[in-house]
């Protein structure tokens, strides 16, 4: 069973010009550097400063993945593009909402010290 679903996900690589060991290694390699660029806007979040340039990186890593597919990939199904589209959009408002939060909650503790 686990053969014929390695086999089905390797066939998608070819069947739409993607290497899916690629993108699975942009997709979780990228983690790291989105998280370190959340800590980057709580950070300057807390002191005041602008977080223009760690929304603007840590929304690229978000998006680096499906970025390589965009520009790699070929004969892509319109149903492929709503369904990313989707879940580039509702991972997007979750993170605002938890690195508000996270704001939130750090200048509570800077405010009650």
């Amino acid at each position: 069973m686990l053969e014929s679903i390695s086999d089905w996900f390797l066939s998608l690589g070819a069947t739409y010009g993607v290497n899916p060991w690629i993108f699975g290694a942009i997709y979780v390699g990228a983690i790291p550097f989105f998280l370190a660029s959340v800590g980057w806007i709580v950070k300057n979040a807390r002191a005041g400063k602008s977080t223009l340039l760690p929304t603007m990186l840590a929304g690229f890593f978000f998006v680096s993945a499906y970025l390589y597919l965009a520009i790699v990939g070929q004969n892509i199904p319109v149903w492929v593009w709503i369904f990313l589209a989707v879940l580039v959009i509702y991972g997007a408002i979750s993170q605002v909402r938890q690195t508000r939060r996270k704001i939130a909650e750090a200048q509570l503790e800077t405010s009650g010290e």
